[in-house]
């Protein structure tokens, strides 16, 4: 008996699997919380894309933890931000109104 050859199907590029960037998300997401909301915004948008394409089978499934804190650093990045934005503004508003109180002899 002769054994046939186990024949390994060819790849083309369209089913090429992409490689994960969870380093890169994990690292805009902790740039997020600490420096700037905009890194927060782009490892949001970078970690769902990523997990999508993660799911579908189109990206190494590796690094879907790093992926996914990423993604939740820069959530918590952004809400911070918008949380510190809105504080400002009511200090600000605040100051502005007893400022102005003051200036008017009330």
């Amino acid at each position: 008996m002769e054994e046939t050859p186990q024949v390994q199907p060819q790849m083309t590029t369209s089913q090429t699997i992409k490689p994960h960037r969870g380093g890169v998300v994990l690292t805009l997401g902790i740039l997020g919380i600490v420096v700037c909301f905009i890194a927060g915004i782009v490892a949001w948008v970078m970690g769902k894309n990523d997990l999508a394409e993660m799911a579908q089978g189109l990206r190494d499934p590796e690094g879907e933890g790093m992926t996914r804190a990423g993604m939740i650093c820069g959530i918590i990045g952004v809400v911070l931000s918008a949380i510190g934005i809105i504080w400002w503004l009511i200090a600000v508003f605040i100051i502005g109104t007893t400022g102005f109180m003051g200036a008017a002899g009330m």
